[in-house]
């Protein structure tokens, strides 16, 4: 097996996704630090064009979006499992409602006036235009929630996991699963911003639920920083393992394995 590289920023939520599933697996791992915004040449050279974070990469193989990163975690390292027995469908639904409709609702009410604000002062050195630009191309010109929606949005979301909460240690019982990291990263942004958290408080069962989520950590983090020219020096170098990909490829879509494809961002992943 190729050593694991993570494509990442510091302040990536769906990073720290991933970041915290090493943790759970106690996965080794080196970091290729990425930019928050475009361009990213060296990442689109080394994906084919795709822009969002994080990327893994394991040699010549490379995988992205966050639920196919877990596939492959998962499969390099099956205990603890993110999928936990009996609760797999549950787990995987659950996971795919908060990437898809906790998540931005999150970013909207976290970026609102105050938490733009606050995102500001704790990000001095980003260009803020350049960052509001860069979301909105991703984005199609589609707009934000409004702060007012997204704040009753999210203040609801909030009870339904606490709710979820209240006889277990996590979402789906007394075993941390994959939906755990899905709802937990757009809330460790909103944590991250003081001048917003304070909802997060509003149910007592969040903040302790996030803190066993955070204590998993970020597994064997390596601590050299592989820059972007040599991640892509490593990939280039590399073999693919079609034996892997092979072995766990699922056809949802009528594509052969191997078949080249062009796959568009999407608005709720960075």
């Amino acid at each position: 097996m190729s050593d694991l590289i993570l494509h990442h920023y510091p302040n990536s939520p769906f990073a720290e996704k991933i970041r915290l599933v090493c943790g759970l697996k106690n996965l080794a791992w080196s970091s290729c630090d990425v930019s928050p915004i475009m361009p990213k040449p060296e990442l689109q050279a080394l994906t084919g064009g795709y822009r969002r974070v994080p990327v893994l990469q394991m040699g010549a193989d490379v995988y992205c979006d966050t639920l196919l990163i877990c596939e492959m975690l998962e499969s390099l390292n099956p205990a603890p499992s993110l999928y936990p027995q009996g609760l797999t469908g549950l787990a995987r639904t659950l996971a795919q409602w908060a990437d898809g409709t906790l998540f931005p609702t999150a970013m909207a009410y976290n970026f609102s006036p105050a938490g733009g604000a606050e995102f500001a002062r704790l990000n001095p050195d980003l260009d803020l235009r350049a960052f509001g630009a860069d979301r909105a191309a991703m984005r199609g010109g589609a707009p934000r929630m409004l702060p007012g929606d997204a704040t009753a949005a999210y203040k609801s979301y909030l009870r339904r996991i606490a709710t979820m909460l209240e006889s277990s240690n996590f979402v789906l019982g007394d075993k941390v699963s994959v939906a755990d990291f899905a709802c937990y990263h757009p809330l460790w942004f909103t944590r991250r911003l003081p001048g917003v958290a304070d909802i997060l408080a509003t149910n007592s069962a969040i903040l302790p639920w996030m803190d066993r989520v955070a204590a998993l950590g970020h597994g064997k983090r390596n601590g050299v920083e592989l820059s972007r020219a040599e991640s892509l020096k490593i990939a280039l170098e590399a073999t693919p393992d079609m034996a892997s990909t092979s072995a766990s490829f699922q056809d949802e879509h009528g594509i052969p394995l191997g078949t080249e494809v062009v796959i568009p961002p999407q608005i709720n992943n960075s």
